[in-house]
């Protein structure tokens, strides 16, 4: 059986680390091959992660707004590659990737992490998005929470099925000392407790939120830092947030990392301060990493962190609650490592790459069994 996965990746993040995990977790009979739109070159690095795996990569010649160009494109190689399924990631890939399977008769998924709108473009590229679900042989969402917006939809029940973001545990096995020392490094001073933070930097991820959240806090401690990792439009926002109050050199925005995996177990604690999300990596990989974390009630985190056990949930768009439970889990005997620890094991048992595979192969399966033999037209 062969499976391509089709994207439009700007870069290396979580959901490229969830497509390339799925890959090595699924067995030989499984062929996965990636497809991904250019994004001006920017693809290269998970094109260049997954050959490295051992994958067939290829980033596609034609983009937006060359549309009929683009479909045409993906529908040549469905047809002389003899691919058996092709899995959509995104509105673009969603809306070209549905008509290419349809001009070829195969079936055709979409893997539904959220929707941002972020601003007009988006909302309009994700109210097409919406609308191309209901053409689906199926959709796949990273969590309940997902799926709840999605059923609201109108999507069939039968369509519809819930396959949860996974992580590799032993990836965030021990904290390595250099990067701890790299995050004290970005501080004017060196803080006794850090929090951490990642996302893009747009309304959606409600880092506004956090910085209000984090003024509080250093004013009960000013020994605590904060750093929040990523890169987005609203950099000079939180910018000039920060510099009004007095948080300059105490709140940090280093940009965007490649090594962010490395940065995690470091931190003391993550925030999440999200308006929406479908099931956050930054969430599994914290936990994995044996991380406490604080993050607003919305998607699938609940399904992630449990409240009081490995961290704490708050409304969104609360900077106060943010910041009482943030110090709740600072001020704890232990810094919050019980939680931490009581997390990692939480998303070892339920979080798996494997039993994501076995989910997707039944997925797989029961698609083709409907739709027979590829006739490739």
């Amino acid at each position: 059986m062969i499976i391509v996965h089709l994207t439009a990746s700007p870069f290396f993040g979580g959901p490229e680390r969830q497509m390339l995990g799925l890959a090595r977790s699924l067995p030989p009979a499984y062929q996965s091959v990636f497809l991904s739109f250019p994004e001006r070159g920017l693809c290269r690095p998970f094109m260049d992660a997954l050959r490295r795996d051992g994958f067939e990569a290829l980033a596609l010649k034609e983009n937006s707004p060359r549309y009929v160009a683009s479909v045409r494109e993906i529908a040549r190689f469905l047809r002389d590659s003899h691919v058996d399924i092709i899995l959509c990631h995104g509105y673009k890939p969603d809306l070209l990737g549905l008509v290419a399977a349809r001009q070829v008769g195969i079936p055709v998924v979409s893997v539904s992490r959220g929707w941002t709108g972020e601003t007009l473009k988006v909302r309009v590229n994700e109210a097409l998005d919406r609308l191309s679900l209901y053409f689906m042989d199926a959709v796949v969402c990273v969590s309940e929470g997902q799926a709840g917006k999605v059923r609201r939809l109108g999507i069939p029940p039968a369509r519809l099925t819930v396959i949860r973001n996974a992580i590799n545990v032993d990836r965030f096995a021990g904290v390595d000392p250099a990067y701890r020392e790299g995050l004290q490094g970005m501080f004017e001073e060196p803080r006794r407790l850090i929090v951490g933070a990642a996302g893009r930097l747009s309304t959606e991820k409600g880092f506004a939120n956090l910085v209000a959240a984090a003024a509080k806090v250093i004013r009960e401690d000013p020994r605590i830092g904060f750093v929040i990792f990523g890169e987005g439009r609203l950099r000079g926002e939180l910018e000039q947030q920060i510099n009004a109050l007095g948080l300059a050199g105490k709140v940090l925005l280093p940009g965007f990392r490649d090594d962010l995996d490395n940065y995690i177990p470091a931190f003391d604690l993550l925030a999440l301060p999200s308006y929406t999300e479908g099931l956050p990596n930054i969430v599994l990989e914290s936990l994995a990493a044996g991380v406490p974390v604080v993050a607003t009630a919305v998607g699938g985190v609940p399904e992630v962190v449990q409240d009081g056990v490995s961290g704490h949930l708050v409304p969104p768009g609360d900077p106060d609650a943010l910041a009482e439970r943030m110090l709740r889990v600072l001020r704890s005997a232990d810094g919050g490592r019980s939680m931490g620890e009581q997390g990692r094991e939480y998303v070892r048992g339920h979080f798996s790459f494997a039993t994501q595979a076995i989910e997707y192969q039944h997925l797989f399966d029961g698609l083709l069994a409907k739709s027979g033999p590829q006739t490739y037209c």
